[in-house]
């Protein structure tokens, strides 16, 4: 089915579960979020303490999209916010952290524009966010678009704002962008994304000193 182009004719990515193929395992036998959780436990257990010793940061990245538990057998525990709850409590240290994808977050809730910057507040009270990816949606949970910073369903002002009120101190980076056929269509993206960034950084800043 065709999807119709997006601002400038860009193509934006779009995910739709209920058309997707949900009768096909993935894997032979189910993986269910016990047998999930013991192999990440398992990782972190081992990792996380030499990356301490080394005051090297980790930061785990959601999984993309976020998809119901069982989908295709699998249940996958790290896609939105009980699992990032869970996760940041094994192994507890300052380097044990998250790559916090904003649109990740709203595509794994149903009301990305009130449900997001709360989850950016909880985690971020908790000093365990190492590396923001700021991006935006149209849609939310299982239905889709990764669009324009400046045109999806979150408030970004919003959540650079909480960005500063629980005290951020790492890099916000731009994540997946629209892309075209046009030449340079990647690097113009992605520069407009470092300038919207930019600006939303230097916003936040010029209202929380006046």
């Amino acid at each position: 089915e065709p999807i119709p182009p997006g601002r400038g004719n860009t193509r934006y990515s779009t995910f739709d579960l209920s058309k997707a193929d949900v009768d096909t395992p993935r894997y032979e036998q189910p993986l269910t979020a016990e047998q999930n959780w013991e192999r990440v436990t398992f990782f972190l257990e081992r990792v996380i303490p030499v990356a301490t010793e080394a005051k090297v940061r980790m930061a785990c990245h959601p999984c993309d999209p976020w998809l119901p538990p069982g989908f295709k057998g699998v249940d996958r525990v790290l896609g939105g916010f009980d699992g990032f709850r869970q996760f940041i409590e094994i192994c507890p240290s300052d380097y044990h952290g998250l790559n916090l994808c904003l649109g990740c977050m709203a595509e794994s809730v149903k009301n990305p524009r009130e449900e997001v910057p709360q989850i950016l507040r909880y985690f971020g009270e908790r000093k365990k966010i190492h590396l923001i990816h700021f991006r935006n949606i149209f849609g939310g949970q299982c239905t889709f678009q990764e669009v324009w910073p400046d045109e999806g369903v979150m408030d970004m002002y919003v959540l650079m704002r909480t960005l500063r009120e629980v005290g951020y101190p790492h890099m916000v980076v731009p994540d997946h962008a629209p892309g075209s056929d046009a030449p340079g269509s990647r690097e113009q993206a992605f520069a407009f994304q470092f300038g919207y960034i930019r600006a939303m950084l230097q916003a936040a800043e010029s209202v929380a000193t006046q």
